[in-house]
């Protein structure tokens, strides 16, 4: 990725940083956008604040949108729902917004968005890029999300939606929430942990964010996640096996109900996500397997 020029909004989050090293290591060009004018990368990164948006876009070879508050794990009080919407959506249309005005235009933006698209699905019921959206909460937050980011087609810019599934690695994300009560001895599944789990390693959905900047067959939604999706309980299982720790005490859903509300939902409901559109295009993933990848995370 020589030459290229991207700007990142959200390249301080937990898959934004890894972007951007992962970008300024290959060559590019990063300037990223901050709320906070104290945030130091590493040399060859530009940081610019967000009130200067306008100018960030231009002359500027791609996008990648990351911005969002923290959806999962938190209480959807009204007003946590409002910064979750807000965050994304407002977010994203300024985004839109300045690089109508940019001149030269960017190529392409890359725009998170996630598998909560699908809303809650069965088990057994696989869906793909083609499936329509679910009609929850975060579901309808995914659809405004997109929605803001797709409106960049109409300016000739390539526009790619990237659902991301959950991430995992080491130094933050789901992981490291989920593997505290292990190392304490007190691990297991997540409610009756039959919810199907669409997940990543870190370092795969950086690849394929990079793809997606690179690629121009990409285009639309794209989803981010490894090529097997996994019931909960799997993952207890694996998790344990990778730490030597026991997974049998279960986190019951009324506790999970009793601390987060309608916030659970996501934590006690899945969807069986396929990354169609990158099998279409033969991408290989560095971490395919799920417990290679959670020992590469955990150990």
């Amino acid at each position: 990725m020589s030459q290229k020029s991207v700007l990142v909004t959200g390249g301080t989050g937990f898959i934004g940083s890894a972007l951007v090293r992962a970008l300024s290591a290959s060559g590019a060009a990063v300037t990223v956008l901050v709320r906070s004018p104290t945030t130091i990368f590493g040399e060859g990164v530009r940081v610019v604040p967000w009130g200067e948006l306008s100018s960030a876009a231009s002359g500027k070879d791609a996008v990648v949108n990351l911005a969002g508050e923290q959806a999962v794990g938190v209480r959807w009080t009204a007003s946590a729902k409002q910064r979750i919407t807000s965050s994304r959506v407002e977010t994203t249309r300024e985004l839109v917004a300045a690089m109508a005005a940019a001149r030269p235009r960017p190529a392409v933006l890359v725009s998170a968005s996630a598998v909560g698209y699908y809303g809650a699905c069965p088990g057994d019921q696989p869906v793909d890029e083609s499936s329509p959206p679910g009609s929850d909460f975060l579901a309808e937050v995914c659809q405004a999300w997109e929605a803001a980011a797709a409106a960049a087609g109409e300016l000739g810019v390539r526009v790619v939606l990237a659902r991301l599934g959950v991430v995992f690695d080491r130094g933050g994300g789901a992981l490291e929430e989920m593997a505290k009560p292990f190392r304490m001895f007190a691990g297991g599944p997540i409610g009756d942990g039959q919810q199907v789990v669409s997940w990543v390693h870190r370092a795969d959905a950086v690849g394929i964010l990079r793809r997606c900047i690179e690629d121009d067959s990409l285009s639309g939604p794209v989803n981010v996640v490894a090529p097997q999706a996994v019931p909960q309980a799997e993952i207890a299982r694996a998790i344990g096996r990778v730490l030597g720790r026991p997974a049998w005490l279960r986190a019951p859903a009324f506790a999970l109900r009793a601390r987060f509300g309608e916030g659970a939902d996501p934590l006690l409901t899945g969807q069986r996500v396929v990354p169609a559109k990158l099998r279409a295009a033969g991408h290989v993933w560095q971490h395919p397997d799920l417990e290679a990848a959670l020992r590469a995370a955990l150990v």
